[in-house]
């Protein structure tokens, strides 16, 4: 970019002094043959020369598709928010681990056990269901110890001398 009051030092690139520019250079206007001090690669002329106009508006345009990509990563990460599953129970916003466990997998995939709670209520929940088939195996075999019994003194009262009485 030159600045004011400055003339940018150029060189042109000659194919008889060695460039290796050869006759393509001389017959395309836009081929890189001049090389501006300063720099590290040859350019076409008017690129060599500079265009202050230009570089700015090329810079601003730079600029605004920057702040465009910001703004749509930004659209986009609020609408991914908004999408973002929330607990039944306590209210909270799933984390991303929770919320890429939950999500639908093929068939072969094991289902999560409570995929509408978070993590936290999901083990109590877990804990809590654990807990009420512990009591209902334990319900049980009270019911079943109970019959048992019933049953030994039922085989009891039946088979002592006063059965006879009865019937």
């Amino acid at each position: 970019m030159a600045s004011r009051g400055r003339l940018p030092l150029l060189r042109p690139l000659h194919p008889d002094r060695g460039d290796h520019a050869g006759v393509a250079a001389r017959t395309r206007p836009g081929r890189a043959r001049f090389w501006r001090f300063g720099r590290d690669h040859r350019e076409p002329l008017l690129d060599a020369i500079g265009n202050v106009r230009r570089d700015a508006y090329l810079a601003r345009r730079r600029q605004a598709a920057r702040e465009e990509e910001q703004r749509r990563a930004e659209r986009e990460a609020a609408a991914r928010e908004a999408r973002r599953p929330v607990c039944a129970d306590c209210g909270r916003k799933f984390t991303d681990d929770r919320w890429e466990r939950i999500e639908a997998r093929g068939w072969d995939q094991p289902r999560e056990s409570h995929p509408h709670l978070c993590e936290d209520c999901q083990s109590r929940a877990v804990a809590a269901q654990q807990q009420a088939e512990a009591d209902e195996r334990e319900r049980q075999e009270q019911q079943r110890r109970l019959q048992e019994q019933e049953a030994g003194q039922a085989v009891q009262k039946a088979g002592g001398w006063l059965s006879r009485f009865r019937a």
